[in-house]
């Protein structure tokens, strides 16, 4: 899917192309790809003048592969975007491609994007952008915007994580845990560190990113400002994540401790058990030896009852002694 955006009276306005002629009627400040065919970067290599890599997605770590600028003027920028999806949360790589010196090609002050899925930062953006008048003034604020907006999804996602996990807490530390409340309770925290660890990343990432604009002296001196504005929301986004951290790592260590707590229980139980039984086991191999006792010879027919009624008697008296102190709880 090929989108162009063009900017009219301040605001952003979205076109699908399904043609090089559709193509060629409007002047627009971004360009974005999803997944795009090869008939669709041939319509931009051919109006714009721009080859889109290959590897344009690659999941290279290296700052050298991830941003960088070619002696044609395109600036590089690879990024990811976090999809705080339920079921699967994710991160896509966007790929940016930016001109800003190069007067010879058409592709001058457009702002390229490319990547494989609807990403909701971007949705965000082209919302807000449709909406409110001035928000955009050329690609590069697109681009930052985008940033911008990146970083305030993940503080929403981390807000919806902190609101599950009191959730889990109340369950955790109501005191009444059973093991299937705490099976339930150790996969929502596992769900919830990976997310956050998703957005640990992501962060991490975006500021790399908007430091390479201040760096690279792209930004005048209103969007360097904003860029600034958005390291300083990603620091603080920095210690919630720690503080989140903390709390999943707390939560963990209480349920597994309740865990422990049931099973041994458990092992107390069958303890408890095993001790009560060997006093009918003693009476019983000693009566099972092959000798003769006086008191069984003076009961005579009475001898089994006797010795079972002693069997019982010596289970339920240490049974009785161990309810009494409050082991069988």
């Amino acid at each position: 899917m090929l989108n162009i955006f063009t900017l009219a009276n301040g605001r952003l306005f979205q076109e699908e192309i399904e043609s090089l002629e559709e193509l060629s009627k409007f002047q627009p400040i971004w360009v974005d790809l999803e997944s795009p065919t090869l008939e669709e970067k041939r319509w931009v290599k051919q109006y714009y003048g721009l080859s889109i890599p290959d590897d344009a997605m690659d999941e290279d770590i290296e700052e050298s592969a991830r941003f960088y600028a070619e002696d044609n003027g395109d600036v590089h920028i690879r990024s990811d975007f976090l999809i705080a999806d339920d079921d699967e949360p994710r991160t896509v790589r966007a790929a940016f491609i930016l001109n800003l010196v190069n007067d010879n090609l058409k592709s001058k002050g457009v702002l390229f994007s490319i990547h494989d899925e609807d990403v909701p930062v971007f949705r965000l953006l082209r919302m807000r952008a449709r909406r409110a008048p001035g928000l955009i003034e050329d690609a590069k604020e697109v681009l930052l915007k985008l940033f911008d907006a990146d970083a305030e999804y993940s503080a929403d996602t981390l807000e919806g994580i902190y609101d599950e996990l009191e959730k889990v807490s109340k369950k955790v530390l109501s005191g009444n845990v059973t093991d299937a409340i705490a099976g339930e309770a150790l996969g929502a925290i596992a769900r919830h560190e990976d997310l956050s660890g998703r957005i640990r990343r992501n962060v991490m990432d975006t500021r790399r990113a908007v430091s390479f604009m201040m760096r690279s002296k792209m930004l005048n001196a209103e969007q360097f400002e904003q860029a600034r504005q958005i390291l300083r929301d990603i620091d603080s986004l920095d210690s919630h994540t720690a503080f989140l951290f903390d709390k999943i790592n707390f939560l963990m260590d209480a349920t597994v401790g309740f865990i422990n707590i049931n099973q041994n229980k458990i092992i107390k139980i069958f303890s408890v058990a095993s001790v009560a039984l060997l006093p009918p086991t003693l009476v019983a191999s000693v009566y099972g030896m092959n000798l003769k006792f006086p008191e069984l010879e003076f009961l005579g027919g009475w001898s089994y009852p006797y010795t079972v009624t002693l069997m019982v008697a010596s289970a339920l008296v240490p049974m009785w002694y161990f309810y009494k102190r409050g082991w069988l709880r």
